[in-house]
C-alpha cells in the first residue's frame, strides 16, 4: 500500500488457556507418532478452573497416558501452584478419545486429502524470517515474558500473557512501532496500595525488561505502551478463561496481515490438509521471497476430500512479482509434490515434532522444515 498505514498483530504465551489446549492437543499428537507413525489423530481440549477434558478421534496401535501426559505439560507451563489459580497436581482430566471414522479413512489411506477445504500460506522480505513485522514482534514479547518469569528476574509473573504490537508503515515499509500491549499475569506482589492496580515501578519494569529488550531501535519517543491496562491480571490463565483447542488461528500464522484458510492446525495428524497443506503453502512462498522473485507471495491451495491434487493452486505476489503469476504457478506445480503423501514425506512430517509449534507460531522458525528454502535456487533459475 502507498503512503502512510498501520498494522497490528497479538500474540499469547504458553498460559493462555488456548494455548494451554494447543500444547495438550499437540502432545498426545506426538505421543502417538514416536511409537505408532502411521496413527491417526484429531484431537481436541477444553480447560476451564480446575477441569481438563481431552477428545477427539484417534485410531492407533500404542497406547496415550492421558492423565499423565496432561499433567506433564501443565507443569511445564507452570500452573503447578494454587496462586497461579490452576494446579496440574489436583485438576480434573476427561478422556473422552474415540476412533477415526472408516468414512474417512478410505478416502485418506489411498493418499487423498483428509478433508476439503483451502489452504494460505505467505512470505515477504521484511523481516530475516521472512515474516510480517507485527507478528515476529508480538512473539518474541511474549517468548521475553517467559524468559523472564522463568529465570525470575520477573519473580511476580505468572503463566498467562498477551501482547499485540501496531507498526506505522510507509510506502509498504515499516518505520516505527507505533504501540506496544501487554498483559501478564501476576501475584499481588505488585499491587499498590488500593489493590487494584500494579504499581508504576513494576509498569516501568516490565516496559524496560520485557518490551524495550527485544523490540530494538523501531521504538522512538512517541511508542505507546500499554501494560496489564485494566489495573491488575492477578487472575488468570484457566481459572479466568476457558480454553479449546484451535481459537488462535491468526496468532498461529501471519497475524491477520493476509486472510487465513479457516482451518486449525494443533491436535491434527498431517493427513489432515488443514495442517500440512499450509505448512507447504508457507514452503511455497517462502521459497518464492528467498529466490526474490517476489517481495511478497500469498498462495492459495485448495483441496477435495479423498482425492490427492489440489482442485486449485493460486499465487498473488501484490504487485511485487519479478515474473507473471501464472508463471510461479506453474514452476509451483513442477517443483513441489502438492499432494497430501508427498507433502508429508517431503516435509517429513511424521516425526513428534508438534508440541513445539503450539506457542508462539508455526511459521518463521528454522527449526521446522516447511522454513527450508533450498528450492529457492532452482525457482530462480528456472523462472
Amino acid at each position: 500500500m502507498k503512503g502512510k498505514y498501520f498494522l497490528t498483530s497479538e500474540s499469547v504465551g504458553k498460559g493462555h488457556p488456548d494455548k494451554v489446549c494447543d500444547q495438550i492437543s499437540d502432545a498426545v499428537l506426538d505421543d502417538v507418532l514416536k511409537d505408532d507413525p502411521k496413527g491417526r489423530v484429531a484431537c481436541e481440549s477444553f480447560i476451564s478452573a480446575g477441569l481438563v477434558i481431552v477428545g477427539g478421534e484417534i485410531t492407533t496401535t500404542t497406547y496415550v497416558d492421558v492423565q499423565k501426559l496432561v499433567r506433564n505439560v501443565l507443569n511445564d507451563i507452570g500452573y503447578n501452584d494454587h496462586k497461579y489459580g490452576f494446579d496440574a497436581g489436583t485438576c480434573a482430566i476427561l478422556n473422552a478419545i474415540n476412533s477415526q471414522s472408516p468414512d474417512i479413512a478410505q478416502g485418506v489411506d489411498t493418499g487423498g486429502a483428509g478433508d476439503q477445504g483451502i489452504m494460505i500460506g505467505y512470505a515477504c522480505d521484511e523481516t530475516p524470517e521472512l515474516m510480517p513485522l507485527p507478528i515476529v514482534l508480538a512473539h518474541k514479547l511474549v517468548r521475553r515474558v517467559e524468559e523472564v518469569r522463568k529465570s525470575k528476574e520477573l519473580d511476580y509473573l505468572g503463566p498467562d500473557c498477551k501482547s499485540q504490537v501496531t507498526i506505522e508503515y510507509k510506502d509498504g515499509k515499516p518505520i516505527r512501532i507505533d504501540t506496544v500491549v501487554l498483559a501478564c499475569q501476576h501475584t499481588e506482589k505488585i499491587l499498590d496500595k488500593t489493590g487494584k492496580k500494579i504499581t508504576d515501578k513494576a509498569r516501568q519494569e516490565i516496559i524496560n525488561v520485557v518490551a524495550k529488550s527485544v523490540l530494538g531501535k523501531m521504538v522512538d519517543k512517541n511508542t505507546i505502551y500499554f501494560i496489564n491496562e485494566t489495573g491488575k491480571f492477578v487472575v488468570g490463565g484457566p481459572q479466568s478463561d476457558t480454553g479449546v483447542t484451535g481459537r488462535k488461528i491468526v496468532v498461529d500464522t501471519y497475524g491477520g496481515v493476509v486472510s487465513h484458510g479457516g482451518g486449525a492446525f494443533s491436535g491434527k495428524d498431517p493427513t489432515k490438509v488443514d495442517r500440512s497443506a499450509a505448512y507447504m503453502a508457507r514452503c511455497v512462498a517462502k521459497n518464492i521471497v528467498a529466490a526474490q522473485l517476489a517481495k511478497q507471495c500469498w498462495v492459495q491451495f485448495g483441496y477435495a476430500i479423498g482425492r490427492a491434487d489440489p482442485v486449485s493452486v493460486t499465487i498473488d505476489t501484490f504487485d511485487t512479482g519479478k515474473v507473471p503469476v501464472q508463471r510461479l504457478v506453474e514452476l509451483v506445480r513442477k517443483h513441489f509434490d502438492l499432494r497430501p503423501r508427498g507433502i508429508i514425506e517431503e516435509l517429513k512430517l511424521l516425526r513428534p515434532i508438534y508440541r513445539q509449534t503450539a506457542a508462539y507460531g508455526h511459521f518463521g522458525r528454522n527449526e521446522f522444515t516447511w522454513e527450508d528454502t533450498s528450492k529457492a535456487a532452482i525457482l530462480k533459475k528456472d523462472a
